[in-house]
């Protein structure tokens, strides 16, 4: 059986296959950011376009371009071999919430189930290498922004009983456990995605048994988690109100 990393490359192998059928078309936008040798690259075949110019890109905000869905869409293969490989230059939420922009799940079948297919391979060969060529938490963020759910990526790590698995999970939480962040942790370029409930639910029930962290055994911690039982995802839940008025005695206060 492949190895998750070759599945990975065989799932990007299968992306660009699947897209070798957008056609190059004329790309018009703003000429104050980009000259007319960067709109005429950007018209043409898509594996000529300098690494360069698909970074900067990948990076605008939409309205640079008077067809922001299309241009992404060419550009995806070149946008997002190297934002899971770790060779982009561009921060990975970003990425996340401009395909989310571009609207990648309406594209085309082949498309859409194409970065499906790299999402997941991607998520299988991060779990299994430790240290990864992006860290854990921001290859999770980029995940959860672009499918807009967080519980079926932390299945998976549930699942996956290995040493790299482990080894990300004692980083993850150290890194959220920092001040606290737990309690009001969101994810994706704009803060889209609010991951606390979900996150905090799966960390002191599916993996406490795998996590040696006391932070976890906090009294206001498991006060939030019970809360957030109570409460729907709306202004009367607790979440943020503990890190914006912590108990006196509590690491935040």
């Amino acid at each position: 059986m492949p190895s998750p990393r070759q599945q990975l490359l065989a799932a990007l192998d299968a992306m660009d296959r699947a897209f070798a059928s957008e056609e190059p078309s004329p790309v018009t936008g703003c000429t104050h950011c980009y000259d007319r040798q960067d709109l005429t690259a950007l018209s043409g075949p898509v594996h000529l376009v300098p690494d360069g110019l698909v970074s900067s890109v990948a990076a605008r905000t939409p309205g640079h371009w008077d067809d922001f869905p299309r241009l992404y869409r060419r550009l995806a293969p070149r946008i997002v071999r190297p934002v899971v490989t770790g060779r982009l230059h561009v921060d990975e939420d970003l990425i996340a919430s401009r395909l989310v922009q571009a609207g990648w799940t309406t594209w085309d079948a082949p498309l859409a189930d194409a970065l499906r297919d790299v999402w997941s391979a991607w998520w299988r060969a991060t779990l299994h290498t430790c240290p990864s060529p992006v860290p854990v938490r921001r290859t999770l963020g980029f995940v959860t922004v672009a499918t807009d759910s967080l519980r079926p990526w932390l299945d998976a790590w549930t699942a996956t009983r290995a040493p790299a698995a482990d080894a990300h999970l004692a980083d993850l939480v150290d890194d959220v456990m920092y001040e606290f962040e737990i309690t009001d942790l969101r994810m994706g370029f704009y803060d889209e995605y609010h991951a606390t409930a979900e996150l905090l639910d799966w960390l002191l029930t599916d993996v406490r048994d795998r996590v040696d962290d006391a932070r976890l055994d906090s009294p206001h911690l498991l006060e939030l988690h019970r809360a957030a039982d109570r409460h729907p995802a709306d202004g009367t839940h607790p979440v943020g109100r503990l890190r914006a008025n912590p108990p006196t005695g509590h690491p935040l206060s």
